[in-house]
């Protein structure tokens, strides 16, 4: 059994991924650190948990552990997914992985100097769903792709939440812009050329709170908007000249929405529908992540693939300072 230990005890490693842990079939989690003792006790009390920690550090020493999880906040990641490797623990490491895709080269020279597994956590990509997806476009379900369109928003206007803290990364495009992009990139297997966008601010918070954005990747476009302060949707659409495919809840499955591929023909006249009702994304991901850490040839998100992920984010930034087209 792959023991992890998680740094901190933010609401998505209590909701999603400690739940997931302990439910996996090849993973358990045998350690939680917190800069509050008290509150990492708390919750490895809660989840039957053997060891918690008053410090990161304590953890990273421990012997317990295999790998670490770490929901800290944005700005963190980086420097707390070196560290971890350095301490020779395996990392899976919470979206967005960098505010800056240069700043994942030193997590890269971590992973191999320490030749240890580090991935961001992108637990989309573990979705059956988006895997039928891909396969569908792959294999000409939809004709020649033409146009992606996706949609990520929800409303929060709450200033003690690290999405409203820039110093902590907080934001629409690093939170939940990196959904349209990486699963578009997952689907498609290709990279964008250039971008255009529009990108507004709360003068509140100096966090961008919306995004509307134009990728070119040569073959057909991807257009998509992001919000923090709108109504909730997610919504993802890949079009072709001979049909065309909708996800229904692209990025929350079974939280958001029942998980459902819908396939229609050219005429609209004929859909297939895929549902996926067993499916459990976050434990889907870290079975993945505990087998290729203890040496299974199975694929995970890498960090090259992180970074350029990231390189897109960073360029829907400074097209948004700007009219007209950046390169990516």
């Amino acid at each position: 059994m792959f023991r992890w230990g998680i740094l901190s005890t933010a609401k998505i490693a209590r909701d999603h991924l400690l739940p997931a842990m302990q439910d996996a079939q090849n993973g358990v989690v045998t350690a939680i650190a917190s800069r509050d003792l008290a509150r990492a006790r708390a919750l490895a009390d809660r989840f039957s948990v053997p060891h918690a920690f008053g410090s990161y550090e304590d953890l990273l020493a421990s012997p317990d552990v295999d790998g670490v999880y770490i929901p800290l906040p944005t700005a963190q990641h980086v420097e707390w997914a070196i560290k971890a490797a350095d301490a020779g623990k395996h990392v899976l490491v919470e979206k967005p992985l960098a505010l800056e895709a240069g700043d994942i080269s030193r997590v890269i020279a971590a992973r191999e100097r320490n030749r240890v597994v580090v991935s961001e956590a992108f637990m989309v990509v573990y979705h059956p769903q988006w895997q039928k997806v891909r396969d569908l476009v792959r294999e000409g379900g939809i004709g020649r792709l033409r146009h992606v369109q996706g949609a990520f928003s929800y409303f929060n206007i709450d200033p003690d939440n690290m999405r409203n803290k820039p110093e902590l990364g907080g934001g629409a495009l690093p939170d939940i812009g990196v959904y349209p992009t990486v699963t578009t990139r997952f689907v498609t297997g290709q990279e964008p050329r250039r971008v255009q966008a529009t990108v507004a601010r709360d003068t509140r918070f100096a966090t961008d709170i919306y995004a509307s954005v134009k990728a070119d990747f040569g073959a057909f476009e991807l257009s998509f908007y992001c919000s923090t302060q709108m109504a909730l949707r997610q919504s993802m659409v890949f079009h072709g000249d001979r049909g065309f495919i909708e996800v229904h809840a692209p990025f929350n499955a079974g939280d958001y929405d029942h998980h459902r591929v819908e396939l229609h023909d050219q005429t609209h006249a004929e859909a297939t529908v895929w549902r996926f009702p067993a499916a459990r994304q976050y434990r889907l991901e870290v079975e993945a992540f505990a087998r290729a850490a203890t040496g299974e040839d199975v694929p995970v998100f890498t960090l090259e693939d992180s970074v350029k992920n990231q390189k897109l984010i960073d360029a829907v930034y400074r097209a948004g300072r700007h009219d007209g087209w950046e390169p990516v």
